[in-house]
C-alpha cells in the first residue's frame, strides 16, 4: 500500500527517505503531513540544536525502534541485548503493562 518516498529536508536541503513503515506509522496515528526535516535535523531541533546532545547535556545515540522501525534517539548506548523503542512505543508498552 505504501512505497518509500524521497523527500528534501527544509533545513539542510539534503534528501532523505520517508519509508513505507514510517508512512504507515503516521497514518495509524492520524498524522496527515509528511516530515519536512531529515532525521538528523529533526533530532537537532528536538534537542534544541544541541549538536547531538539532549537538553540536559547528555549524549544521545541514534537507534531504530524495535517496534515500529522509526529512527529515534536515546540517552544511552544500546548494547543489542534488549530491544530499544521510540518514545511513543515505549509509552504504549508501558501503559499496557501493569506495575
Amino acid at each position: 500500500m505504501f512505497a518509500d518516498k524521497l523527500l528534501t529536508c527544509r533545513d539542510c536541503s539534503s534528501q532523505f527517505v520517508f519509508t513505507a513503515g514510517e508512512q504507515e506509522f503516521y497514518q495509524a496515528r492520524g498524522l496527515t503531513n509528511e516530515p519536512r526535516r531529515c532525521p538528523s535535523c529533526r533530532a537537532l531541533k528536538k534537542a534544541g540544536e544541541g549538536q547531538g546532545q539532549a537538553r540536559s547535556g547528555r549524549e544521545m545515540f541514534d537507534v531504530v525502534c524495535s517496534s515500529c522501525g522509526r529512527e529515534t534517539q536515546v540517552p544511552f548506548r544500546p548494547t543489542g541485548a534488549r530491544p530499544v523503542y521510540c518514545q511513543e512505543c515505549f509509552q504504549g508498552a508501558r501503559a499496557g503493562s501493569q506495575y
